[in-house]
């Protein structure tokens, strides 16, 4: 019972363990009131909850102490643990957002620098000698590096990167942390945490929490949390590296099947231009290639289609592009190629076919020479100098159907200035026009190329393929290839040898 000044005035058996006569009643209750209802307050490292009872004819109050410890410790847990919980889902919310590896560190390095630590580094394995690393103070920005660093010096670090299990931070002594591992300014570190980032199967790299002297050590439970942020941290850092290798793959096959870059080539200008069934997709089944003799006497030049959309037609081009190249010291004989790849094509168990166009092209003085086979594929146009538009006479059967192929061949002649231009039915056939259902058509292509008379191989082809994409709007479309090629205005300069436009005079 105390005073209205907060004496003590008596207590029982109980009471007097706590505060022993003679003792001094801790300040929380002898300042509280019976107006305050219950307080709160800790006697002797305890927690106590005083529940007060009033005398009315004095200002004289008797508490009634409780103790709540365990209970005050069980929400303070409580407390902690939905903070990491909800520490962790934002971990995996902002490491989620990215597939970006150096991202992914960024974040990691951060977010374990701000709650935490007070300073993170997060050190991915080796790559040509150097660990690629990221260093982040509480409050300030992730700084990348690459340290060219032995992992030893740290202890646990080596093995953290291998994935094994990590070594007791009270194992770490903290004076033996190397320079390198310290951020500029830090100041004295006073305990270390390394954990491994677990990965996919491979670990992703460590996770190393410093804190600087006069914070408190890292207890055991801080260490399992950060192990719980790592392993978060570590699985991110993976799928971001697995995603990184399968692009450069990805990368790498593309630029193998999509269409080359064109040029002039035995003092012929030549123009190609592609699209995509879907604008999603960089590949289809569209396809050319100029391929030059070993002499750059003659060049081969094809443009196929092949039946299908997406990568699994892409595939299919890639297989014909590459026997092509091989058929390539019999391609004199336009026949003999069509029948050695359609022998590679006819399967009984795959209906896939292709349609294509070979033309065999030389220079012969100011003119170009063509010879011009078609299997199965829509006639190229012939841009005269004058305007005119003429079809090319030479007809054939698909590639990969029947066991032979049938095909008649038909030699051209270009005058300077003009144009032989190889196309796909995606661009005769292309759905569009004022109602969304007209045809392109190779009326209205002729009608193009009559306006294209005199123009260089790589207009054609960009005016062709614009006016062509405007057609169809946003509509669903075929994949959609030309190739013009070119007999050059002007003199052939032998003397120069190179391959641009140089080669020749007005």
């Amino acid at each position: 019972m105390l005073d209205g000044n907060g004496a003590l005035l008596a207590a029982n058996e109980v009471a007097t363990l706590l505060v022993p006569p003679g003792d001094t009643v801790p300040d929380w209750l002898a300042t509280a009131s019976a107006a305050d209802g219950r307080v709160h307050g800790d006697i002797g490292g305890r927690g106590f909850e005083a529940h007060p009872v009033p005398h009315g004819d004095d200002d004289s109050v008797t508490w009634w102490l409780v103790e709540d410890t365990d209970t005050r410790l069980a929400i303070e847990a409580l407390r902690v643990e939905r903070e990491r919980t909800a520490l962790l889902s934002e971990v995996s919310s902002a490491l989620l957002a990215s597939l970006n590896l150096d991202r992914c560190m960024d974040v990691t390095a951060r977010l374990a620098a701000e709650h935490l630590a007070d300073a993170a580094v997060v050190i991915a394995p080796a790559a040509r000698h150097r660990y690629p690393a990221v260093l982040c103070v509480r409050d300030g920005d992730p700084v990348r590096t690459r340290l060219r660093v032995h992992p030893e010096d740290v202890p646990g670090l080596a093995e953290a990167l291998q994935g094994f299990p990590p070594v007791p931070s009270r194992w770490i002594d903290p004076a033996s942390t190397p320079d390198w591992l310290r951020p500029d300014g830090f100041g004295e570190i006073g305990s270390v945490v390394v954990t491994p980032l677990p990965g996919l199967g491979v670990a992703a790299g460590a996770l190393v929490l410093l804190r600087r002297a006069g914070q408190p050590a890292f207890d055991e439970g801080e260490e399992v949390f950060a192990r719980l942020f790592a392993a978060r941290a570590g699985a991110a850092m993976s799928a971001a590296r697995m995603f990184a290798q399968q692009n450069s793959i990805t990368e790498t096959l593309m630029r193998e099947l999509l269409p080359p870059t064109l040029h002039q080539v035995g003092g012929v200008e030549f123009a190609g231009r592609y699209r995509a069934a879907q604008d999603t997709e960089r590949i289809g089944g569209d396809f050319y290639d100029v391929h030059p003799t070993a002499d750059d006497d003659e060049s081969l030049a094809v443009l196929g289609d092949v039946c299908g959309k997406g990568l699994e037609a892409a595939v299919l081009t890639g297989k014909i592009r590459n026997t092509l190249h091989a058929l390539l010291p019999m391609s004199g004989d336009h026949l003999r190629v069509l029948n050695r790849l359609n022998d590679t094509l006819v399967n009984p168990h795959s209906t896939r076919f292709a349609t294509m166009v070979l033309a065999s092209v030389r220079r012969e003085g100011a003119g170009v020479r063509l010879r011009l086979t078609c299997a199965g594929h829509p006639p190229p146009f012939i841009v005269r100098a004058d305007g005119q538009v003429e079809e090319v006479a030479s007809r054939g059967n698909l590639v990969g159907v029947m066991p032979r192929i049938e095909a008649t061949s038909t030699t051209v002649t270009l005058a300077p200035g003009e144009t032989c231009l190889l196309f796909t039915d995606g661009i005769t056939e292309a759905h569009g026009g004022p109602l969304g259902g007209e045809l392109f058509g190779e009326d209205r292509l002729r009608r193009v190329l009559a306006d294209c008379a005199g123009m260089p191989a790589d207009a054609i082809v960009e005016h062709v393929q614009m006016l062509a994409a405007q057609w169809i709007g946003d509509r669903p479309h075929d994949d959609m290839a030309v190739v013009a090629i070119t007999a050059p205005r002007g003199s052939h300069l032998t003397a120069v040898g190179g391959h641009g436009p140089g080669r020749y005079t007005a």
